[in-house]
């Protein structure tokens, strides 16, 4: 999906009219071009494409943990970040770890709301694997929550469970304690940024 950067530039110039701003002046002058930069570089996750390569055979647990994201709300356009936490159990196969981040990157960086950033992230990693055992938690804070509204910043989590992880309680406990480490909790207070 392309941006349309010079129509953000318009709207942004616009809205600091509409608040009351001068657009002219000395801080403001380059902020509607940072503000479609923003936009371009924050929403590329509607333009990835990504081929996956399938490794050795395996059938063992495989958990990525404490992937960082950073997400727009669609709803205020304010941030939400945190962490993904992405288990799955292989059907034989397994795809490189690296392409569980991208493929949290690829939904999270648009408009999103967490609820569904979840879902199609589980969707994906099983689309990806071939296995449908598949389990994802993300954690995150609201700008929209904590700046605005209530004011409170209150982590939200949402987990996408499917498959042997449904049916499984002991295999369910054992992602929640080999994520315990990487929780958002334990992420912020080591620094988030």
């Amino acid at each position: 999906m392309p941006i349309d950067k010079a129509k953000i530039e318009k709207a942004v110039r616009m809205i600091l009219e509409a608040i009351g701003e001068d657009p002219e002046r000395e801080g403001l002058r380059e902020t509607p071009r940072r503000v479609a930069d923003m936009f371009e570089e924050l929403l590329e996750g509607y333009d990835f494409t990504e081929e996956y390569t399938w490794f050795t055979e395996a059938t063992d647990l495989v958990v990525v943990s404490g992937i960082r994201f950073y997400s727009l709300c669609e709803h205020h356009l304010l941030p939400f970040f945190g962490v993904a936490h992405v288990a799955y159990l292989p059907r034989g196969k397994v795809i490189g770890l690296s392409k569980i981040v991208r493929i949290v990157n690829k939904y999270s960086r648009r408009l999103q709301i967490q609820e569904r950033m979840t879902k199609q992230i589980a969707d994906e990693i099983s689309k990806a694997t071939g296995s449908p055992d598949v389990m994802v938690i993300t954690e995150a804070v609201h700008l929209c929550m904590a700046m605005r509204g209530v004011r409170n910043g209150a982590p939200t989590v949402v987990a996408a469970v499917r498959g042997e992880f449904e049916r499984d309680q002991s295999l369910k406990e054992e992602v929640y304690r080999i994520i315990e480490p990487h929780r958002l909790s334990r992420v912020i207070a080591l620094s988030f940024f």
